[in-house]
């Protein structure tokens, strides 16, 4: 079953909306980032590596018709991030996922934008419960998970390590 998501959402300091091209420079700065993405892959990406792993974004949404969303501020229209709907191959379940670059961590934005999330879930997903799926050492995801009122639900062996699968609110 395909499910239809907005393409587009808006909070008062974001907008999150599919991905263009474009956006994987803005993203580089994310997955070239060896801290940013030390929980997620583990390394820093080459260029090519952060335009693939965008392109796997936009082909998220043309496989199960939702996905990540490029997460812009609006007073600089730019991209500083991702958050949305994930459920590749190998994950549990799906799930609300989040990456923001470094510099713009602290400032709510990423609370913001899975909240947003969240309610568009309640609307076009309402028999689909959510995760989020991480790593038990990402203390900062984790603490977003609970702050958004995901609650922990259990421990999984994943890519040589435990993860864990908090569970979003319905």
């Amino acid at each position: 079953m395909r499910i239809i998501v907005p393409k587009k959402i808006e909070t008062k300091r974001l907008t999150l909306r599919q991905f263009e091209e474009k956006d994987w420079k803005d993203m580089h700065g994310f997955y070239s980032d060896e801290i940013a993405t030390k929980y997620t892959f583990g390394r820093a990406l080459t260029e090519g590596e952060s335009w693939r792993t965008v392109a796997g974004l936009v082909g998220h949404w043309q496989l199960r018709g939702y996905g990540p969303y490029a997460l812009e501020l609006n007073h600089l229209n730019k991209v500083i991030g991702t958050v949305g709907f994930w459920y590749p191959c190998e994950w549990p379940e799906p799930e609300i996922k989040w990456n923001l670059l470094r510099k713009y961590w602290g400032h709510g934005y990423a609370s913001e934008a899975v909240r947003a999330v969240q309610n568009i879930a309640k609307e076009c997903l309402p028999d689909t419960p959510l995760i989020s799926f991480t790593d038990s050492k990402n203390s900062a995801a984790i603490n977003l998970a609970k702050a958004v009122g995901a609650t922990f639900e259990k421990e999984l062996e994943f890519r040589g390590g435990i993860w864990h699968v908090y569970r979003h609110p319905e």
